[in-house]
C-alpha cells in the first residue's frame, strides 16, 4: 500500500505490462493498492480508481 497517488499510479502500470494482465488500481481508507483485478470481488471495501489493462492502447497517463 502507498500514500502516494502517482507512485501507485506509476506501480500500476508498470505491474499490468510486467504480468500482461489487467490491474485495478484501489483506494482502501487513505492508503492506495494494486492488485490483478480478477483478485477483487464487488464486495470487497475499496474505491476502486482506475483499471490498467496492458492490452489497450494509449498514453499511460
Amino acid at each position: 500500500m502507498a500514500h502516494d497517488l502517482v507512485l501507485a499510479q506509476n506501480h500500476a502500470f508498470q505491474l499490468a505490462r510486467t504480468l500482461m494482465v489487467p490491474v485495478t488500481l484501489f483506494k482502501s481508507g487513505d492508503e492506495y493498492g494494486v492488485l490483478p483485478s480478477i483478485e477483487l470481488d464487488d464486495d470487497d471495501d475499496i474505491e476502486r480508481i482506475h483499471e490498467f489493462d496492458p492490452y489497450q492502447r494509449g498514453s499511460a497517463h
